[in-house]
């Protein structure tokens, strides 16, 4: 039996749905024990996707997937995928430094529901480029669902080159997409030329979205949009049907929230904005720290630079 037989299936549900264009990368809210809340991980969803996001990411960078157990991320696969997998495309982390157990976590989460799963470059040991093709072709053909490639240099340590997304683009049925949160437009703007055109690629970096979208881009895998969804996708959707000078006029209105959610390491800013709007997701597991008492300042600025804070006296 072939290892993609389950494509056949899985690409209708994403025909059905799209694979997203506005994704939140969804934060893991812990208790005050320090425990997975999977029930707020599922209503947090629900409400993400009631303002419009048409994707949800579980299990990445902004997931603090470092510090969960593979039955923690496994456990949140399976309450947002039921909370909200007939509504939005389920996107599931599974990828790790480890080929065998990311072919392992990747067959988990698809059987827990995930319609598709994004697979990060493999950290810390850094492999040549022939090694990221052979990670990525075998995890692929494992999944039986779309794969979303992600490439952040600056965490994992290692560039995945635009020769090696468009052959696996190529070469490997089920790759269809790209997180791109290397930074450098140039680097995209090349990956866009080489790769087929129904090849997606999704902006990592929420204040690039718009000019990622200049040079091809389809949407952005948000952490921005836990608070702003409405207007990334007003923003994307001016932009797709020429309205150019309002796509830009958007840009720039939430640029000041973009920055400060990244004024110390994701998500510590966004954990502690969710919770200056209402949702208890706690604090980040150790090694990362609550935020400093001037990025609590920075972050509420940020708020209210795009109104979601009254401005302080």
């Amino acid at each position: 039996m072939s290892p993609l037989c389950g494509l056949e299936v899985r690409s209708k549900v994403a025909v059905m749905k799209g694979y997203g264009t506005v994704i939140p990368a969804l934060v893991t809210p812990f208790d005050q024990r320090g425990r997975v809340d999977e029930e707020l991980a599922a209503s947090l969803a629900e409400h993400l996707v009631e303002l419009g996001c048409d994707g949800v990411l579980v299990g990445g960078t902004t997931a603090e997937s470092p510090t969960l157990s593979d039955e923690e991320k496994i456990a949140l696969v399976r309450a947002v995928a039921r909370r909200v997998g007939d509504r939005a495309f389920v996107w599931a982390g599974t990828g790790t430094n480890d080929t065998e157990h990311t072919l392992e976590l990747t067959q988990r989460a698809v059987a827990e529901g995930a319609d598709g799963v994004m697979l990060v470059c493999p950290y810390y040991n850094r492999p040549p480029q022939e090694g990221l093709f052979r990670h990525f072709s075998r995890a692929a053909g494992v999944a039986g669902v779309p794969v979303m490639l992600y490439n952040i240099p600056g965490r994992t340590g290692v560039n995945l080159l635009p020769d090696t997304v468009a052959r696996l683009a190529r070469e490997v049925e089920n790759i269809v997409a790209i997180k791109e949160a290397s930074g450098n437009l140039d680097q995209i703007s090349t990956l866009r030329r080489l790769a087929p055109r129904e090849f997606v690629i999704y902006s990592g970096d929420d204040s690039l979205t718009l000019p990622i979208l200049s040079v091809g881009g389809q949407g952005v895998v948000s952490v921005a949009a836990h608070l702003v969804a409405p207007r990334i996708r007003a923003m994307i959707e001016a932009y797709r049907e020429g309205r150019v000078e309002e796509a830009r006029e958007l840009h720039l209105q939430m640029l000041p929230l973009f920055k400060a959610l990244f004024v110390t390491t994701n998500p510590i800013p966004v954990k502690y904005a969710l919770r200056l709007m209402g949702f208890e997701v706690g604090d980040c597991r150790p090694p990362l720290l609550p935020p400093s008492p001037a990025e609590q300042v920075a972050v509420r600025e940020g708020l209210e630079a795009v109104g979601l804070l009254p401005v302080s006296a």
